[in-house]
């Protein structure tokens, strides 16, 4: 119990401070301490009712349990680090966003295709992984070429719809301007459409990075070697070994935290001259 109260006086002090820091324009580093003191409060307020309420882990196991989780099964979860994240979410979010960039350079230059494509495009979006992730397991088996194939699909159409929307939003004045100086298509397409498009493309990028991961782990649960994050959890959690489940669950929110975080950067990076990144950096 006193634990318990130590806990909920550090989430006070910590709200505080976080106060504190929100009402006075600190400098950059201090925008680091308020997610660190809230995840640190939720932390222990977690340990401390496990501890204060004697709830039994096969329920919810402490922060403690997990982090020893992680610490003692390390091999193991690199190993589902790997099959899940490297080979079948990078790969398919990689294959799936260039293939959707160059088709939407394609459905710019033929304009017809705009028609025929974005209801398709539109419609495969809304289609549920719980319906694709058994079909494509069938089709390209148990192994990462299946979970990156339902990754592709995933990433493929918001990235598609993201890109051609952008290249859209081109002026009309800028692009009568690109002609009057006698501008090929290339030259148009690349200081003009692409340029206007950026955010855009960055905003699919960003949004492929959770879809990549969400859909690598649910379509291991359909069918997976003996290693991988969806296999790992599924197996686990049939055991109730909730903190190899929960071990497994942090990895995920951190290598997904992570891959968000350098696709940020890299926009920050590449569209310094927008105005949504002027006051960021």
């Amino acid at each position: 119990m006193i634990f318990f109260i130590l806990s909920l006086l550090f989430w006070l002090s910590a709200w505080s401070v976080n106060i504190w820091i929100a009402r006075k324009d600190r400098k950059k580093s201090w925008r680091v301490f308020p997610p660190v003191l809230f995840g640190l409060s939720i932390v222990l307020i977690w340990e401390a009712t496990i501890l204060c309420f004697e709830v039994s882990p096969v329920i919810l196991p402490p922060p403690s349990a997990i982090f020893l989780k992680l610490i003692s099964s390390g091999p193991t979860l690199w190993a589902d680090f790997v099959q899940t994240v490297i080979k079948g979410a990078l790969t398919g979010y990689l294959f799936g966003c260039l293939s959707a960039l160059l088709l939407a350079l394609v459905v710019d230059r033929f304009k017809f295709l705009e028609r025929g494509l974005l209801p398709i495009g539109n419609f495969m979006a809304a289609m549920p992984i719980i319906g694709i992730a058994p079909i494509l397991v069938m089709w390209y088996g148990y192994g990462w070429q299946s979970k990156s194939a339902v990754v592709t699909i995933m990433v493929f159409f918001p990235m598609l719809i993201n890109t051609i929307q952008g290249m859209k939003m081109a002026d009309k004045i800028h692009s009568d301007l690109m002609l009057t100086y006698n501008a090929s298509y290339a030259q148009n397409l690349l200081k003009l459409k692409l340029t206007t498009a950026m955010p855009f493309i960055f905003n699919g990028l960003k949004i492929g990075t959770t879809l990549a991961l969400i859909g690598a782990i649910v379509a291991e649960f359909f069918g997976s070697p003996v290693r991988g994050m969806g296999f790992r959890i599924s197996t686990e959690a049939a055991r109730f070994s909730l903190d190899m489940v929960w071990a497994e669950i942090t990895v995920a929110a951190i290598s997904g935290s992570l891959f968000y975080g350098i696709v940020v950067l890299f926009e920050r990076w590449i569209t310094f001259w927008h105005p949504s990144q002027r006051g960021s950096a």
